[in-house]
């Protein structure tokens, strides 16, 4: 998508803002967001093409409030006046026809204060009509399986109180499996906003190495106890669990937070771990739903100990407490694990003996009070002895604590962290990603 495109989908916000601002009652606010891309998807499987198309979508959500009322539309923005204005006048006249039989909510937030951002992200992404050539060409020989996502992502907002925001991306994300014919596969994602052919290749050379372990015959195990070195993606799976009742501070107030323990101050993690929300990446929007900016850096959990929990307007108001710029779900937007001192080289030597993870899958809780996350390996894992790679394991579940694969049993984390991506495209291309560290946990509890 060129500039020029952007900017006048940008200018055509702009004027549906200002407009709103014109026609709306004095007693009246609103908020307007906008999700918006250009995105050429290409899905493959046998290292072939089976499905590849240019998506051009948009949409524009209208918040109306008055009274202590809120109620919202969803309609489509084009980028046409006409055809945008009549869509939001529409949603603007439901809207004023719902509100008075809503009741009063006693939290709710209304739109306040002047931030303004504008961010655009310009890449040197692979142009549609060379997307086949570049992805294919290393993999022509190998049972090849994914779904390339490239172009341009748009989150905008405004409101009636003034606040506008402008975030652009140019990126692209591509996930894949490399299989082999026993079903064994070795799983991987390549994204940013520069295609690099030669860390492309170097990622696929990785893959094809794993590969060859993979065709060995697999390795059984019992049920016990493992000391496990988990890579950058399957640390990432954990990561995210933190997103789902951990971190939130309505979840910490009302009794359902994973962290509770550690907000009490009861306990504390390792010292070697330290977490953070990082926007200073640009990678996904510092503003959310209410235009409010979170700071380029937050840290939560510094040395082991929380430090922050993810506060939204909604919640201070709720629970007395300052709000800090989280979205109203209050979940992770930008993660980052900082980095430890293992290098790539003393992972095999530092394990000695145990399990190498690739990949995990299917996690939950299965105890949030005590921290407690259940799943299963998934991909090229490996029983490793001596330093050595002996042979694929068969998939396993686990069932331990974060209280004890980051606390006690937290041997060190890896001196390099890899960015693993959103990869989602439900409804639209997601954002970010999760900035992660390998790590060595000693005894890690495996259940079947």
């Amino acid at each position: 998508m060129k500039l020029e495109d952007i900017s006048n989908l940008e200018v055509s916000f702009n004027q549906l803002l200002e407009t709103l601002l014109i026609k709306k009652a004095e007693n009246e606010q609103f908020t307007v967001s906008l999700s918006s891309e250009r995105s050429q998807f290409t899905r493959f499987n046998q290292a072939k093409v089976r499905q590849t198309g240019f998506v051009a979508d948009g949409w524009i959500q209208l918040t109306l409030i008055k009274d202590q009322r809120s109620s919202f539309r969803e309609f489509p923005f084009t980028g046409n006046w006409e055809k945008d204005w009549q869509a939001a006048y529409q949603a603007l006249q439901e809207l004023r026809d719902e509100l008075p039989l809503l009741p009063i909510d006693p939290y709710l937030v209304v739109p306040s204060g002047n931030n303004t951002s504008r961010e655009v992200h310009t890449g040197n992404i692979l142009p549609a009509e060379a997307v086949v050539a570049n992805v294919l060409e290393p993999v022509k020989e190998l049972d090849f399986t994914g779904i390339y996502a490239g172009g341009v992502v748009i989150r905008a907002y405004g409101d009636s109180s003034g606040q506008k925001h402008w975030f652009a991306t140019d990126s692209f994300t591509l996930d894949y499996s490399l299989f082999i014919s026993s079903g064994q596969a070795v799983k991987g994602t390549f994204a940013g906003s520069d295609w690099h052919k030669e860390a492309y290749a170097a990622k696929i050379s990785e893959g094809k190495q794993q590969l060859q372990l993979l065709s060995t015959p697999t390795k059984q195990l019992p049920r016990g106890q493992y000391k496990t070195y988990f890579a950058p993606a399957a640390v990432a799976d954990l990561l995210s669990m933190l997103s789902w009742g951990a971190v939130s501070e309505a979840d910490i107030q009302q009794g359902n937070s994973a962290l509770a323990i550690l907000s009490r101050k009861d306990k504390q993690l390792s010292s070697l771990f330290s977490f953070k929300e990082n926007f200073q990446r640009g990678l996904v929007p510092r503003f959310n739903e209410l235009g409010e900016m979170t700071a380029p850096e937050l840290p939560i959990i510094e040395k082991g100990i929380l430090v922050n929990s993810l506060v939204s307007s909604r919640t201070a108001k709720e629970y007395n407490k300052t709000a800090n710029g989280a979205n109203s779900s209050e979940t992770l937007r930008a993660p980052e694990l900082s980095p430890g001192s293992l290098t790539y080289e003393q992972i095999l030597p530092s394990l000695d003996t145990g399990l190498y993870v690739s990949n995990l899958h299917y996690l939950n809780w299965s105890d949030r009070p005590t921290g407690r996350i259940t799943g299963m390996t998934r991909y090229a894992c490996f029983w490793i002895e001596n330093g050595e790679i002996v042979a694929p394991i068969e998939n396993l579940r686990f069932d331990d604590s974060l209280y004890r694969f980051w606390g006690e049993n937290l041997v060190d984390l890896t001196d390099f962290q890899e960015f693993i991506p959103e990869v989602g495209t439900y409804e639209n291309r997601q954002l970010g990603g999760i900035m992660a560290p390998g790590m060595l946990v000693n005894d890690f509890t495996y259940t079947l």
